[in-house]
Formats: C-alpha cells, sequence, structure tokens
C-alpha cells in the first residue's frame, strides 16, 4: 500500500464523521461479482436488494439522486453515507484494509487522492456499465484507468442574504467590507485538497492578501459549502465568498441569492466501485446510473454535469478550472492546513 496517500485523509487531527444514513435497508451482503452480459449484472444487482453510497456531495443532491434511482431500481434500496473528503477516504482506505467493505461506490473531490488511487488500481474495481461508452460522456476525458469516472463538478461563488445585502455581490473582493465582520461564511478546507486549491485561487485571482484580510474579519467557519448556504438562508451570516450556487434554495423562496465570479472555479466529482464493496453488482449499476441521462439530471443541482444537455446544470464539467493534483500533493495540503489554521483560528 503506498504510504504517500494511504494516510493522506488524517492530517494529524482527530476527526469526526458528520454523516447522514439513509434507513438502513437488505440486501444479501458478501456477494460475487457476476462475470456475464450487462442483463446479469443488474440481475444480480437486484438480487443484491442495496447498495452503499459514500459522497462528499451535497445532501440535496444526494436525496435527488436516491429518489431517482428508486424509479428507475425500486428493487435495488440506496443507501448513503455523506462526509467531506477528510472524513470518508480514511474510511475507505480502513475498509480495504481490513478486507470489510461497507462502501460500494465512493464519490470524492480530492485531486491528488483520485490520482493517487487511480493509478494504484488498489481501491477500484473495473467499471463495466454501457454509459460509460456513451460518446457524449466523452469517456477518453473522463475515466481514469478504467476505474475512476467523471461525475459532476461542483462550482462555487458568491453569496448573500436579500434580506441584509439588497444590493447583492459582483466580486468576492465586496466581502471584505468591514461591515460584515463577524457574518461572513467561510468553508474549512484543513485536510481538504479542493478547498486548499479554493483557498489559491481566491489569492491568484483576488488578491495576495485576499486570506489576511479575510481572516482579520473574523468570519464563521463551517465544515462544508452546504453548512454555509445553511448558515445564509437563516440569516446567521449575510455574505460568503466560497459557496456552491443556490439555486434550490432560490427556488424555495429562501432570502438568498448568488453568482459566478470571474474566472470561476470548480472541483469535479469522481467515483469509483470500491475493491471491497459488498453489493459489487449493485455498485456497477449505481455507477453506471450516476451517468446515464437520468442520474445526470437528478444531480444536477447547482453542479456541472459530465453530459451536456441536462436541465440545470451551472456549466460543462470536462471545461470548468479545476485542482491540479500535481500541486496538491499531501505534504502542501498539510503546509497549506497549518498556515490556515494559524491565521483564522489563532
Amino acid at each position: 500500500m503506498n504510504k504517500t496517500w494511504t494516510t493522506r485523509g488524517l492530517f494529524g487531527r482527530s476527526l469526526v464523521l458528520g454523516t447522514v444514513i439513509t434507513a438502513c435497508g437488505g440486501g444479501s451482503g458478501n456477494t460475487a461479482s457476476v462475470e456475464g452480459n450487462w442483463d446479469e449484472v443488474v440481475a444480480a444487482a437486484k438480487k443484491e436488494g442495496s447498495v452503499m453510497l459514500y459522497s462528499s456531495q451535497n445532501i440535496a443532491i444526494l436525496e435527488s439522486l436516491k429518489e431517482a434511482w428508486s424509479k428507475q431500481y425500486p428493487e435495488i434500496k440506496l443507501e448513503f453515507v455523506r462526509g467531506t473528503d477528510a472524513d470518508l477516504n480514511p474510511r475507505i482506505e480502513t475498509e480495504n484494509r481490513t478486507g470489510k467493505g461497507t462502501a460500494d461506490v465512493h464519490v470524492v473531490t480530492d485531486t491528488a487522492w483520485i490520482a493517487a488511487a487511480s493509478d494504484s488500481g488498489a481501491y477500484s474495481q473495473d467499471l463495466r456499465g454501457p454509459s460509460f461508452d456513451n460518446p457524449e460522456y466523452q469517456p477518453d476525458a473522463s475515466i481514469k484507468n478504467g476505474k475512476f469516472f467523471l461525475d459532476v463538478a461542483a462550482t462555487f461563488g458568491m453569496g448573500w442574504n436579500t434580506n441584509t445585502v439588497p444590493e447583492g455581490l459582483s466580486n468576492p473582493a465586496d466581502v471584505l467590507n468591514p461591515e460584515y465582520a463577524g457574518k461572513i461564511g467561510i468553508v474549512n478546507p484543513v485536510g481538504i485538497a479542493s478547498y486548499v486549491d479554493l483557498y489559491d485561487f481566491y489569492t491568484k485571482n483576488f488578491g495576495a492578501d485576499y486570506e489576511k484580510k479575510l481572516a482579520a474579519l473574523e468570519p464563521r467557519i463551517y465544515p462544508s459549502a452546504l453548512g454555509v448556504a445553511q448558515a445564509l438562508t437563516s440569516g446567521e451570516i449575510v455574505v460568503a465568498p466560497m459557496v456552491q450556487p443556490l439555486i434550490r434554495e432560490v427556488a424555495s423562496g429562501a432570502p438568498v441569492n448568488w453568482a459566478l465570479p470571474k474566472p470561476s472555479w470548480g472541483t469535479p466529482f469522481f467515483g469509483h466501485v470500491t475493491s471491497v464493496a459488498t453489493h459489487p453488482n449493485a455498485a456497477q449499476v449505481l455507477a453506471d446510473f450516476m451517468v446515464s441521462r437520468e442520474g445526470q439530471t437528478a444531480q444536477a443541482i447547482g453542479v456541472a454535469t459530465a453530459l451536456p444537455g441536462i436541465p440545470g446544470a451551472t456549466a460543462d464539467a470536462h471545461s470548468i478550472q479545476t485542482p491540479d493534483p500535481g500541486q496538491l500533493t499531501p505534504q502542501y495540503v498539510d503546509k497549506k492546513s497549518q498556515e490556515w489554521e494559524q491565521l483564522f483560528t489563532r
């Protein structure tokens, strides 16, 4: 096992897993992958009766995916655990090391982890579903080493509470107004490569002293963009420089709005079927479903999609500016995480 990345998710600190687990379902468990055609894989998946997804995606996306899945495959109960990459990657590593799998499919944004895991192949099974052969999916650009598949891509921008900031924001630098001191929401990047890259992006494009000025305003810190969105909606904070598009919140009438800055940043979500999947056939069917038009439509809530022409998508997941795994080494992420903690949590 490659030690340079199997300890990647721990980062020298204790984490409490904040998860959402759907009601437990059945499933025979510990079945074998069938060697037949796709129809036989689907039949075996229905016999397994259950599939478990680990994902760092927005919970609204996961609930929507679950609903669409249940309509397509009512015989297979989808369960999911939601957590950050820093939460879930160590769990995947432990399950792989012990051979006691819980996750069948794992969706992750940590580009360094994805690159190392796809090169190693030790954590994943080869993908089999017909949706991966769809030319519109651009399989050559979307699949890494036959094991990791591009699902969607998160796009991040500015958000604000319209009751307090009716004029909105036009540039991330607008957040640095002293009037917003103590009422700014940001994500905690410690141990999360994609968020480390997001802070680098803001520093590069909106001022070398952006982080320093932001820290001086004593922002409220949240473990994920979901927490930032909820805080904006409740009025706990009034502005945020880094939140996923608040499409669902706006549609529901919440007092919030959002805009993507220019340039804008995003991070892709890649999935894989775990090597120790308890429900290996259902895992293959879920992975295939996620990149099908039905699965992509279900996930198109404030994200870029890997298929074109998906209603609600913010962009093409193949074309957004994304993190460079060569830059985001474990050592670099550790260093930047420590610098961020010294600046924002002292």
